[in-house]
């Protein structure tokens, strides 16, 4: 047998031996109830529950469960949905680096499998394993972004999510060495998708459902190599066609660091704000000033939002926003808005809100630009922060600023955000019929052990 990558063996050797210490795994759980609160909260929107009744999947069978409905169809369709639901409304966990991410998209993959593995195959998990899983899968998608740009070569940051599903999956059916590692190289041979969607003048929804297709895509590459030798093992080296010469240019692929906890000990949670994160800091800022506003919109002279080089790169726009996808992913728009109305929510961003004349006219005179002090804090692995500075000028020559360097969601302020990230999951419940009392008591519970997950996952289904 041919030798596989030395990256693809190096994540197949870690999802096979690997254990989470006690605190990672209670990351890990503060993560697992979050991206359950996203889902909750995406299913308030008429758009949302269209989706999750597309005709091919609501008129399919199967055994495996959709968060938050009583919809059951296959394996494949119910990762599909389930990470739609995460991601709808752009408020699950993040991580940035060289490459971006949430690697709780990675959770609906393990979700489905911990049905269908109970159904059809009568392999029962604890919610300890299930929460090492989600270790695992943050880990891979997150140290390949930490050391490799995708988007600078135009491609998503999906491609990553189909790879640490792809692993964690292969893993959670229990398949050998080898199954493992071709796996892992059918997700990096699968066409990976363009980043045409996430900006202008092309953007649109698909940032929303675009996670949970690429995990259903590797749901379905596990499936297939149950029962088909797939192997591509110099798929990443191979000349002319494998993905480094395909796809990286320059750049080839490249995993040097330790595979560990790194990424969910330090992963970064929207505790507030539904928002691309390089915005949160601004959002908190411009709420900040919003204090100081009141009556005052029509006598701001200019703005500068001072930011990162990602921000400037991925969400400053110009011109006319189309959806709710262009707006969430603009900086100007986020900070015009929270200036005007001194807070931001999932509906800031609707057709309705935005328009709001106001918004446009102080998009108008609004000036972002970066701030290299504030790159470098970026890219410091030491420090991770995703700083901003809104500077307010009013006509009389007043100016007022505020600076952000560390979101709400960042492991600097964890304590500050634990009781904000449990009202987010509190108030993610009051519109479903749920047990709510329930459910709150899996939160707050501290013992691992003593969650049953099938307990708790027959009460986030319908």
């Amino acid at each position: 047998m041919s030798t596989f990558d030395p990256i693809i063996a190096k994540i197949s050797d870690y999802v096979q031996s690997f254990e989470a210490n006690e605190s990672s795994l209670i990351e890990a759980k503060t993560c697992f109830f979050d991206s359950i609160a996203c889902a909750f909260m995406a299913l308030e929107h008429e758009k949302v529950k269209k989706f999750t009744e597309v005709g091919y999947i609501k008129n399919s069978t199967g055994s495996v469960r959709v968060l938050g409905t009583d919809i059951k169809t296959n394996a494949v369709d119910a990762t599909f949905l389930n990470g739609s639901l995460i991601r709808w409304l752009d408020f699950n966990d993040t991580w940035l680096a060289k490459e971006w991410g949430h690697p709780s998209d990675n959770l609906s993959i393990i979700l489905s499998l911990t049905d269908y593995l109970k159904i059809h195959k009568n392999q029962d998990l604890t919610f300890r394993q299930l929460l090492n899983y989600m270790v695992m899968a943050h880990e891979v998608q997150g140290t390949l972004a930490i050391e490799n740009s995708l988007n600078r070569e135009g491609l998503d940051h999906v491609a990553l999510v189909k790879v640490a599903s792809a692993a964690v999956g292969a893993r959670m059916l229990n398949l050998n060495d080898a199954q493992i590692k071709s796996v892992i190289s059918n997700a990096f041979v699968d066409g990976q998708s363009l980043r045409t969607y996430r900006h202008f003048p092309n953007t649109g929804t698909r940032k929303s459902w675009a996670a949970g297709d690429a995990s259903a895509k590797a749901l379905k590459q596990v499936f297939i190599s149950e029962v088909s030798d797939e192997s591509y093992p110099s798929v990443l080296t191979a000349k002319v066609w494998g993905f480094n010469d395909v796809l990286m240019g320059s750049n080839p692929l490249k995993l040097e660091r330790n595979l560990d906890s790194y990424v969910m000990d330090n992963i970064l949670y929207k505790v507030s704000y539904p928002a691309e994160f390089h915005a949160q800091t601004a959002a908190e800022a411009a709420i900040a000033i919003s204090r100081n506003l009141d009556g005052k919109i029509d006598q701001i002279e200019e703005i500068v939002i001072s930011t990162q080089e990602p921000g400037v790169r991925i969400i400053s726009k110009k011109g006319n926003l189309s959806n709710y996808a262009d707006r969430d992913h603009c900086i100007e728009y986020i900070v015009a808005w929270c200036l005007i109305n001194g807070e931001l929510d999932s509906n800031s961003y609707s057709d309705e809100s935005a328009s709001n004349p106001r918004i446009d006219m102080l998009r108008s005179i609004t000036k972002t630009v970066e701030d290299k002090k504030y790159t470098e804090k970026y890219y410091d692995l030491n420090e991770r922060a995703i700083p901003n500075k809104v500077s307010v000028k009013l006509k009389s020559g007043e100016i007022i600023e505020k600076e952000v360097l560390y979101p709400l969601g960042h492991r600097n302020r964890r304590e500050e955000s634990k009781p904000f990230l449990r009202e987010k999951f509190c108030e993610s419940l009051t519109s479903m019929s749920f047990d709510n009392s329930k459910l709150v008591g899996f939160y707050d519970e501290k013992d691992l052990d003593s969650i049953n997950i099938y307990e708790l996952l027959n009460n986030i289904y319908k």
